[in-house]
């Protein structure tokens, strides 16, 4: 995988955005995953407090992590 592949692959998760993600948000939803899986959204450091409150407030949030 080149350097611009990769960058394409490891944009911040929010919608519309199109920044570099420094930001990992693991969380998994206990009604569909078993308490060790781990789904991986990217944040830029624009979005990482509302990604965080979005999964949080549902309490999916588990860990965040530098990407």
């Amino acid at each position: 995988m080149s350097l611009t592949e990769k960058s394409e692959l490891d944009l911040c998760s929010a919608k519309g955005c199109h920044a570099a993600a420094v930001w990992e948000l693991r969380w998994n939803n206990p009604k569909l995953h078993t308490p060790d899986r781990r789904k991986i959204w990217l944040a830029c450091e624009d979005h990482k407090q509302s990604l965080s409150d979005f999964l949080g407030s549902r309490g999916f949030l588990k860990e965040v992590e530098p990407h």
